[in-house]
């Protein structure tokens, strides 16, 4: 146990004082007593003797004092405590292939459902933050208690060309760092190097526990230029903060339809299935879920993925993430209950001399 005001140790020390003096004072009583020439008599006609209520109220009274005092030092011991997510950054894909029709109407509307559906169903101490993700990464909304401005921001997405996985993580990381001191902004990297490693699934050398944020990363293509998936799941992997990754679409997208809205009301900027930039250098298709990068980066931070080809199915991938409560070591401060407890026996002290009719 550690004590965060040490300085007020010496207010305990009213306690043996109190104690001495109520000692000497009953020495005196003893002393000054009256004397009669019949005990018998005297005892006789008293009534049964119970000599500890007398001095049951005195004693309630100097552990209260005890307790108050013990409290005004703030002792705090290290304990594993519940810890709920803080706050969850959902990291949305809005690159052109989520106008793909195999997810009815298209994946991109089939996701503002579900988004809306899951951002609703949160408590209200939960914090959601939205970082949207193209051919660039921005937080559109920084993680708040605010419901409405999360659900203005998804009904009014749209959708641009490429897809930066590896940049979206890190913003979901930089909107972490807004709201926990603990968690350096992945810009402190350079982003040059990842920093310490940690390993897969755990947190990184030198940090106790994960993060109580997570990101939720929501994608159904490949990085298509930046920083991979994986580098940028060091860095996460670094500050403690897990990603659960979902893969969205089939493995055999249709044709690309987005309504007026999605295209930010415009009928230009929508990559036409199969067209240029659609493919890698290595062949790879960025129109089609990078499945083993995406677990990876699961693997990595201690996250999970999941997979989801349909509107239901990505329904119930959200439904059924996880809530975060783990057990943490943490400080708990035991200030508030040592003064409820002290509180109770000054109040069972005053009660107890009105009962007997005792004052010591």
């Amino acid at each position: 146990m550690s004590l965060a005001w040490p300085w007020a140790l010496p207010a305990l020390l009213a306690v043996p004082a109190l104690a001495a003096a109520y000692l000497w004072q009953l020495r005196r009583r003893r002393r000054e007593a009256v004397r009669h020439p019949s005990v018998a008599l005297v005892r006789a006609a008293a009534p049964p003797s119970r000599r500890w209520r007398r001095h049951a109220p005195f004693a309630l009274v100097l552990l209260a004092l005890s307790l108050l005092g013990l409290a005004a030092t703030r002792p705090q011991v290290e304990a594993q405590v519940p810890v709920r997510a803080g706050a969850i950054i959902m990291a949305v894909d809005v690159s052109g292939s989520m106008c793909a029709t195999d997810v009815d109407p298209n994946r991109l509307s089939a996701a503002q459902e579900a988004v809306r559906e899951f951002v609703s169903n949160q408590d209200d101490d939960t914090r959601i933050g939205l970082v949207l993700f193209s051919g660039f990464a921005q937080v559109s909304v920084s993680p708040t208690t605010d419901r409405g401005a999360v659900l203005d921001a998804v009904d009014t997405l749209t959708t641009g060309r490429g897809t930066v996985i590896g940049a979206a993580i890190l913003k979901s990381i930089d909107a972490i760092a807004e709201i926990n001191p603990d968690v350096p902004p992945a810009s402190t990297d350079g982003f040059d190097a990842p920093g310490p490693g940690a390993t897969p699934g755990t947190p990184a050398p030198g940090r106790s526990a994960f993060a109580p944020e997570i990101v939720v990363l929501l994608t159904d293509g490949a990085n298509t230029r930046g920083v991979t998936p994986e580098e940028a799941a060091e860095a996460a992997a670094a500050r403690g903060v897990r990603i659960y990754p979902i893969g969205f679409g089939t493995t055999q997208p249709v044709s690309l339809v987005c309504t007026r809205e999605q295209l930010g009301g415009t009928e230009q900027g929508l990559p036409r299935w199969g067209g240029p930039g659609t493919r890698g250098r290595d062949g790879r298709n960025f129109l089609v879920i990078d499945e083993p990068a995406l677990q990876q980066v699961a693997r990595t931070t201690g996250g999970a993925y999941f997979r989801a080809s349909s509107a239901d199915q990505l329904q119930g991938v959200l439904e059924d993430l996880p809530r975060p409560v783990q057990q943490q070591r943490r400080q708990v401060e035991l200030s508030a209950a040592l003064t409820a407890a002290g509180l109770f026996a000054a109040l069972a002290a005053v009660g107890l001399s009105a009962r007997w009719r005792v004052f010591p």
